[in-house]
């Protein structure tokens, strides 16, 4: 990569300021861009997709890894003029112009890869709850997960239970996945500095704690947290009518509030509401 332009010099050249609008904050430090591509462990010679290249840093860091592969998704028409330099230099990247929550990510990258992005704020959550969410087969199409997010957002991945940080998103990542934090990266790394800091999570996904359909658990954990400071015994009222016999399934005491239950009792209760509960 060192014939190519400075990451300062592409966004001068193609008027790339960081988009407010579009969640952009840009990475320029070449060494913490490789770090960060280390969270995801050895991708020498895999497929990786990335979503919100921006100016290409995080790029030119996958690609310096070694990969068979990689397939950047980038909505900022100016990014994807930026990063044609970088497609003539290197015939591994195929970066397409498109909105990453509606394309067809198996049909660009196939049946295995890793997601490796320092994703746009304002898609990061969604993104995530996506990738997640997928409904069959598991384990994933993706292989590992390595994101960018605010750190508020990285410690509700990891956060357990009587934790303020502990809630939908820690349960949904946690059911059939090992989620963790793998580097703190502070806001003046950025350019310009957002005003928090950023953490990275690597995600690796694992046999779910108990096998049920994703939106049962989602209807559990929308009904439990949607109320989240009332027990059990009403806040589950909005998921059936038969919140008693739902209890006694999954053993669990219905003056209990929702913060205290681990991802296991959560998928108990998501496995009881298939089938003990008639609504």
């Amino acid at each position: 990569m060192a014939e190519l332009s400075k990451l300062k010099d592409v966004i001068a050249r193609h008027g790339l300021s960081a988009n407010k609008a579009l969640g952009q904050n840009f990475l320029l430090d070449s060494n913490l861009l490789a770090k960060i591509v280390r969270c995801a462990g050895d991708i020498k010679s895999e497929t990786v997709y990335e979503v919100g290249p921006g100016p290409g840093g995080l790029t030119r860091a996958i690609l310096d890894a070694g990969v068979k592969k990689l397939v950047a998704v980038e909505y900022d028409v100016r990014a994807v003029e930026a990063l044609a330099e970088l497609v003539a230099h290197d015939a591994r990247l195929n970066v397409l112009h498109g909105d990453a929550l509606k394309l067809d990510e198996q049909a660009l990258v196939g049946k295995s890869c890793h997601i490796i992005a320092n994703l746009p704020y304002n898609i990061g959550t969604a993104l995530l709850v996506r990738w997640l969410s997928n409904e069959r087969p598991w384990p994933s199409w993706w292989q590992s997960l390595t994101l960018m997010f605010q750190k508020e957002v990285a410690e509700r991945i990891i956060a357990k239970p009587d934790t303020k940080h502990y809630g939908r998103l820690a349960i949904l990542a946690q059911w059939r996945a090992e989620p963790r934090i793998t580097m703190h990266v502070p806001a003046s790394a950025f350019s310009p500095a957002p005003k928090v800091n950023s953490a990275v999570v690597h995600i690796v996904p694992r046999e779910p704690l108990v096998d049920i359909p994703v939106k049962t658990l989602e209807t559990i954990t929308a009904a439990a947290f949607g109320q989240r400071r009332k027990m059990l015994r009403t806040s589950l009222k909005s998921a059936t009518r038969d919140v008693p016999a739902l209890l006694d399934y999954a053993g669990i005491d219905g003056n209990r509030r929702a913060e205290t239950l681990s991802v296991k009792e959560f998928c108990t209760l998501a496995e009881g509401l298939t089938k003990v509960c008639v609504d």
